[in-house]
């Protein structure tokens, strides 16, 4: 069974959506803003781990029928541990209220009246906010149409209308890159990437699409693999289109606007210059959709993992305890959200990104019993002790003996102990 042509662009726009939120949206112009005349190396690292790698994950989590299937090649333990916290993490832990709170600091904030007491209009904002998520998420069985039909059409045509308007009518200069990217452009691109939690999230979409297709009438398991091929690569490509657009928007306003923390300020700038005070409504939407339709996704993926792993708490249930959790984090500010943020993410995505790699190459280990339990731990345990040292936690002697690993400054330590191990654990499996 193949299904139709529009029935693959619903499932593939609600995929972008379902990575495309408030990340996505601040860092390409930021990274094109910091890169400069750099910024095409970058932004090359930057697809990588924000388009190929979730692309990747997708399938190799359908593939493998859902992410603590896949995550149990390297222990049941490790298995129940490392999805709880991923599930956490880009759920009600730091995902959705970063979500939530990015579109009002970012395009609402600026613009209420001066001496407005922001605490409560970021309190009504995510309360109707989560009040629409809600409703949104109690009704999965709609979300591809309501998703697929009119939020992502809005959210796409608002882009690149604002691509087409900078374009012809905005100020452009192009900045020399800071330090970050004079020497190493491409590695910290790379990195960037991380920020987007797209690969991480891709860990749970995965199963999100695959079950989506099944409502479609798909049953057998390689057809559903396939069409999750089909609309992952459909969906990669959007979010690369995107990423281009919103990354040329930063690297050409690079010597027009001065840097400041992140990439809302640059949409801001270009915004104002394009459209004036009424271009704070287009902002607004934009960034309001965007993070909308993600925190939906990942309350609904979320709910339906903990309904199924907790059987005595309805799905229903889990929606009103996530997005009340997730109510109240977000009422903390994004500052001491993104404070936390990159340590969580330093720790998690490189594991993320072996357990991918490892999956789709799974044939080649399968008969060997090291390889996942043997790599997966070495990459986790030079993750954790670089992200301990990011969040200015260095462990005494541990933290000096890593410095002495390849590239382990520019944060990718991991690399070469995950091809060492790989090597090891074979060599065991062989003697």
């Amino acid at each position: 069974m193949t299904l139709k042509r529009k029935e693959m662009l619903l499932i593939s726009f609600m995929l972008f959506s379902l990575f495309f939120g408030a990340g996505n949206l601040i860092f390409p112009p930021f990274l094109g803003q910091s890169a400069g005349n750099q910024s095409i190396v970058a932004l090359i690292g930057f697809l990588i781990t924000a388009v190929i790698l979730p692309v990747l994950g997708v399938v190799v989590v359908a593939q493998f029928d859902g992410l603590d299937l896949l995550a149990r090649k390297a222990g049941k333990t490790f298995a129940l541990i490392f999805t709880i916290l991923i599930y956490a993490s880009i759920g009600p832990g730091l995902g959705i209220p970063r979500a939530a709170s990015v579109p009002f600091e970012m395009a609402v904030a600026p613009y209420l009246p001066e001496g407005a007491n922001l605490t409560m209009f970021m309190i009504l904002y995510s309360l109707v906010f989560f009040v629409v998520a809600t409703w949104l998420a109690l009704n999965p069985s709609k979300l591809v149409q309501r998703i697929g039909n009119y939020l992502t059409p809005s959210l796409l045509i608002l882009i690149v209308f604002l691509f087409i308007s900078f374009v012809f009518n905005g100020e452009k200069s192009v900045a020399e890159p800071l330090t970050a990217y004079q020497s190493g452009a491409f590695l910290t691109g790379f990195s960037e990437g991380y920020q987007t939690m797209d690969t991480i999230a891709a860990l749970n979409f995965g199963l999100v699409i695959a079950t989506t297709l099944t409502t479609f009438g798909l049953k057998e398991k390689k057809s559903v693999l396939k069409h999750t091929v089909v609309a992952g690569i459909a969906a990669g490509t959007i979010l690369a289109s995107v990423y281009v657009m919103l990354t040329l928007m930063g690297m050409f306003s690079s010597g027009v606007y001065p840097i400041q923390d992140n990439g809302a300020w640059t949409l801001r700038c270009i915004v104002y210059q394009l459209f004036g005070n009424p271009g704070a409504i287009l902002l607004a939407a934009i960034f309001t959709l965007a993070c909308l339709t993600t925190c939906v996704g990942l309350i609904t993926s979320i709910s339906q993992f903990f309904s199924t792993l907790w059987k005595k708490v309805s799905y229903r249930t889990w929606v009103f305890v996530i997005v009340v959790f997730s109510f109240l984090i977000c009422n903390l500010g994004l500052s001491q959200i993104l404070s936390v943020s990159i340590p969580i993410l330093n720790a998690i995505y490189p594991v993320s990104i072996m357990l991918i790699l490892l999956g789709l190459s799974d044939k080649f280990w399968r008969n060997s019993p090291y390889v996942y339990p043997v790599v997966i731990g070495a990459t986790a345990i030079v993750s954790v002790i670089s992200a301990f040292e990011t969040a200015g936690l260095p462990l005494p002697g541990v933290t000096n003996l890593c410095h002495l690993l390849p590239l382990y400054a520019q944060g990718f330590g991991w690399v070469s102990v995950a091809v060492v191990a790989l090597i090891v654990s074979l060599l065991i499996k062989k003697k």
